[in-house]
């Protein structure tokens, strides 16, 4: 305790998000204490489960009774990865974090290395996934193509592989806290505070139990979110397409109203011209769409909705 009474804040928290996890967060959170008891600093563990429709919260409820350093946050509802990591990072702000998932793909063995990266001066120590023994082709060529894409058109470089898995320093941890904004991307607000940041590879196991939470459609949000939020390189397309058709076009009609005045010559040419205007509506609509999700996301920050809700935070669970 410090003179004010109040509790003096660990050495390092480990935030964990947790969504129908509880075959294997009892595993994964022996495997986490055995690792943090031989760090020579205080710990506690973070739990947040996203609105589990399983046993996790009471697994996880049953851990915090048996060891006071874990602590158990419920949302209300299935609010998202990237929401959990959030109220992790809000609910435990001012301390140095790590992030990381309990799946056991992010190793806990490799705490110990961040830490002592975090001590030679990196604010920011990034875990970099170089492979997955159990990932399908169809995931490892679609990640290889979202990163070429946010790194050719956004303005904030994303390393390929260096997910949320990740030590930050109480500063690092301090300006994260400070982005408020609804549609998360955490492994590009990571890049964008431009702290001082090191890499550590490592092969990510392969899954020991359940399955995984990101589908093919969660994975396809989380891209356009991260493509929106960092890029403003889809408008500016619209701009340049825009010309792109707008030249053809003028040279095309130059040249039909040539033919008409110098050989009073008509090109009757119904097919290619119902086969442009749908082209060039298609294109125009695509860039409305375009436009449309800029305004969606400024709907909804302007509504000024809480991120989310607790209907559990610690305590609660053991009485």
């Amino acid at each position: 305790m410090n003179p004010a009474g109040q509790q003096t804040p660990p050495g390092l928290t480990v935030i964990v998000p947790c969504y129908n996890e509880a075959e294997i967060v009892g595993r994964f959170c022996a495997e986490l204490t055995d690792v943090l008891e031989r760090l020579d600093l205080s710990w506690r563990v973070c739990f947040i489960d996203d609105g589990s429709t399983d046993a996790t919260l009471q697994c996880l409820n049953a851990l915090a009774t048996a060891d006071r350093r874990i602590r158990v946050y419920s949302l209300s509802r299935n609010f998202g990865h990237q929401v959990a990591l959030s109220a992790g990072l809000d609910v435990t702000a001012g301390a140095p974090v790590v992030m990381m998932d309990a799946d056991l793909q992010h190793p806990p063995a490799l705490i110990p290395q961040m830490v002592a990266l975090w001590r030679s001066g990196c604010d920011v120590v990034s875990a970099v996934r170089q492979d997955t023994e159990d990932a399908s082709w169809f995931k490892t060529a679609t990640a290889n193509a979202f990163y070429r894409l946010i790194n050719r058109l956004g303005e904030t470089p994303i390393v390929p592989g260096a997910a949320d898995f990740c030590l930050l320093s109480a500063r690092a941890h301090q300006a994260i806290c400070a982005m408020p904004e609804r549609h998360r991307f955490l492994r590009g607000m990571v890049s964008w505070i431009g702290f001082n940041r090191t890499y550590l590879p490592f092969q990510a196991p392969r899954r020991s139990a359940g399955q995984s939470k990101y589908t093919t459609l969660k994975m396809v949000s989380l891209a356009v979110d991260a493509l929106f939020s960092f890029s403003a390189a889809p408008m500016r397309m619209a701009t340049r397409c825009g010309l792109a058709l707008l030249i053809p076009g003028a040279l095309y009609f130059l040249y039909i109203l040539v033919r008409y005045v110098a050989l009073d010559d008509f090109v009757r040419g119904w097919g290619s011209l119902i086969g442009t205007l749908m082209i060039i509506g298609g294109v125009q609509l695509m860039f409305i769409g375009m436009v449309g999700e800029y305004l969606a996301r400024i709907f909804e920050e302007s509504k000024r909705r809480p991120l989310y809700f607790f209907k559990q935070t610690p305590g609660d669970g053991e009485d």
